[in-house]
């Protein structure tokens, strides 16, 4: 355990810098469709997590209890959106572009590809990543409250590449959001659910643009 907290910042920075590269490709050069570019690097965001702490989810930790807060931090994180949508209108007059920018990848895939890519790769594998992986080390390392503030920050730098501060924006309460459902549960299955359903919801079935 000594060994492995003593390297383990290393190994995290080193998978940081590799998701700042992933990001700059998918949202800054912008060179491949970006929803199988999102889903190539959560493949890998999942194969470094695994590597690094073994299978992220028990199978004992999948239950109601898990499911049903998963569902409803999920209906409340898209009314934080809806209500955040018409205020940040209100307050940034480049929003509703910036916002419109966001919702331009849904074009670039069907709806149900999109879904199905959400549903088992990308919103798993943001959560195994960035709060099971990621914040986990910081937590271990800082402190609970300072390793969820750095995990979500951290979150929200890769999306620098995007130049959409709207989207940075969502990045922050997206990972203060799940980072402590992450830190008050000690379980991904209730964020890995949040995640997905959100996703799904806020992409597909009831865009808030």
């Amino acid at each position: 355990m000594s060994t492995r907290k003593k390297d383990s910042l290393t190994v995290v920075w080193a998978a940081l810098f590799a998701a700042l590269v992933m990001w700059y490709f998918i949202f800054g050069l912008k060179l491949f469709n970006f929803w199988w570019s999102m889903t190539a690097a959560g493949l890998i965001f999942i194969a470094i997590a695994t590597w690094q702490q073994g299978p992220p989810v028990k199978f004992n930790q999948i239950n109601g209890r898990a499911i049903l807060i998963g569902l409803a931090t999920a209906v409340i994180l898209y009314l934080v959106f809806w209500v955040g949508n018409i205020v940040s209108r209100w307050l940034f007059s480049f929003a509703g572009e910036q916002i419109a920018g966001v919702y331009g990848n849904k074009a670039q895939a069907p709806a149900y590809l999109i879904t199905l890519m959400i549903v088992f790769v990308i919103g798993p594998a943001e959560e195994i990543f960035w709060r099971g992986f990621i914040q986990g080390r910081f937590m271990e390392k800082w402190g609970e409250w300072t390793g969820l503030l750095a995990g979500a920050v951290a979150y929200t730098f890769v999306h620098i590449w995007s130049g959409n501060l709207i989207l940075m924006l969502a990045a922050l309460i997206c990972g203060l959001f799940w980072g402590w459902l992450y830190k008050q549960t000690g379980s991904l299955v209730p964020g890995i659910i949040s995640h997905v359903v959100w996703d799904v919801v806020i992409f597909i079935l009831f865009p808030v643009a």
